[in-house]
């Protein structure tokens, strides 16, 4: 059995070796340096790619640790990493690289896991998930050989899907159904066929899975604790209520009120608790999916008009005003890739 564990171990590094280039991935792998300087460069790696921490190697085993990382938009990134036995300790102490600012949402194929942040903590099975903030304090205990699957989350694409996301973090997003079950068998199935992708099907992909983890996390934590239950359901219904109407260019808050059957003034009410109003979540309703149709394959032969009015924008002039100040560059410029976020 182990030797047959050996080979498909060997077969999925082949499979993935040829997909380093092709998406823009590197590996690094403690195997790959001698035994002597092994804890040291494994410090180094993920001081740089991940966060400054400590690390406690296996006491009765050799210090194994594999990390494949592939770049996604917006400064994403998917990592499959398999490891013997570790811990690692995040210490207080300011984030030494811009890339740093992030958070990792985990998916554990194999083995266990622990992690702690902020007084909480949690104990991972397979297909189970959780997050947490790489700049802060934390811990993370694997007692045994274990495989799982990073995430990098630039801190503002995260904030801009989940509300207050620093009190969540060391939390349980199950696996095992709903919303998360379907978050989980994306990102792992994403990582398994790697070798498959090219690398836009790969940028879509990542992207959706950012998505679908974002709603596991509000699946798990659907109120915001300042809102009544009757006031957090109200929310809900409005938010569901615009994300099946928002193409339509004459939805506005008096519209989404009469088709909610709540007065505007109660639902701008609602959306001031979250920090914005009616308007500016219907227009990032709006962005959000014009920059999602604009950086997929799919739509490729879609210009960028038509991509627009699907959107629910019948002013073009507005259209590419409101997308500059969000996203920082013209909406042409963000199709053609020609911006810093263009898939790394």
């Amino acid at each position: 059995m182990r030797a047959m564990n050996r080979s498909a171990s060997q077969d999925l590094d082949e499979w993935r070796q040829d997909s380093l280039a092709r998406l823009g991935g590197q590996r690094f792998c403690t195997a790959q340096q001698a035994a002597p300087h092994r804890l040291e460069w494994l410090k180094e790696v993920i001081g740089r790619e991940y966060a400054n921490v400590e690390i406690t190697p296996p006491k009765d085993r050799r210090l194994y640790n594999d990390m494949w990382i592939y770049p996604g938009r917006h400064g994403m990134r998917l990592s499959p990493i398999r490891s013997n036995p570790i811990a690692l300790e995040r210490l207080p102490q300011e984030p030494s690289e811009a890339a740093q600012d992030c958070y990792f949402a985990v998916v554990l194929t194999a083995g266990r896991y622990r992690l702690a942040q902020g007084g909480r903590e949690v104990f991972l099975k397979p297909g189970e998930m959780s997050f947490y903030d790489a700049t802060q304090p934390h811990r993370i205990e694997i007692p045994s050989c274990f495989s799982k699957i990073l995430i990098s989350i630039p801190r503002a694409l995260l904030r801009q899907r989940v509300r207050n996301p620093g009190d969540l973090t060391a939390t349980p997003i199950g696996g095992g159904h709903g919303i998360a079950a379907v978050a989980s068998t994306l990102i792992r199935s994403t990582a398994q066929h790697l070798g498959e992708l090219g690398q836009a099907q790969f940028l879509d992909l990542s992207e959706q899975a950012l998505d679908l983890f974002a709603l596991a996390i509000n699946d798990a934590n659907p109120q915001p604790e300042n809102l009544s239950r009757h006031r957090g359901l109200a929310l809900a219904r409005v938010k569901q209520f615009i994300a099946c109407h928002f193409a339509d260019p004459q939805l506005d808050a008096a519209a989404i009120a009469h088709g909610v059957g709540l007065s505007a003034r109660y639902i701008n009410e609602l959306f001031a608790a979250e920090g914005t109003s009616t308007m500016r979540h219907l227009t990032r309703q709006r962005l959000e999916a014009s920059r999602r149709r604009l950086a997929s394959c799919v739509r490729a032969h879609d210009s960028v008009t038509t991509i627009a009015m699907g959107c629910g924008f019948n002013n073009m002039a507005h259209f590419s005003r409101v997308f500059r100040a969000a996203y920082g560059v013209s909406p042409g410029a963000f199709r053609t890739g020609n911006h810093p976020y263009s898939g790394g």
